[in-house]
């Protein structure tokens, strides 16, 4: 049996990334920040582990209509179920295609039976390509080639 083994940070970033794509507006929430470090949770009692993004669900919380300053544990739960969702989209990931790789294709086919969620993925890699085609011809008007 493979052992399962906690996915990068960086690849629970990409994956949150490419599922929520995160961007504050002109009216980015403004609020009190707390310690971002918490005993115990998903981690299981191995001490104080940072909470890796809980000013940018604090924003989202907001932005959907919560309190400006919301509730610690609201915004904790949150979070555990979003990095329990990154982490369980990682193993599956990894587990099809390239073993042991999680590539862009593999979460497109995990995500493919969610209309939502597939045309946000879709969107998103469209403007990510066109951001790149835009940075390479800036570059180019700048620099010369």
């Amino acid at each position: 049996m493979r052992k399962k083994t906690r996915p990068s940070r960086r690849t629970q970033h990409l994956c949150l990334y490419v599922v929520l794509r995160i961007q504050p507006g002109p009216h980015a929430c403004q609020f009190e920040e707390e310690n971002e470090e918490i005993g115990g949770g998903a981690e299981g009692g191995q001490g104080k582990r940072k909470r890796l993004f809980s000013k940018e669900l604090r924003c989202m919380m907001y932005g959907f209509g919560d309190d400006q300053n919301p509730y610690t544990e609201s915004v904790d739960i949150l979070e555990d179920l979003v990095i329990e969702f990154i982490t369980e989209m990682t193993h599956k990931a990894m587990s099809i295609g390239r073993q042991g790789r999680v590539q862009v294709e593999d979460i497109v086919f995990l995500i493919r039976k969610d209309p939502r969620k597939f045309a946000r993925v879709k969107d998103l890699l469209t403007m990510n390509e066109e951001l790149k085609r835009a940075r390479k011809a800036f570059d180019e008007a700048n620099y010369g080639s």
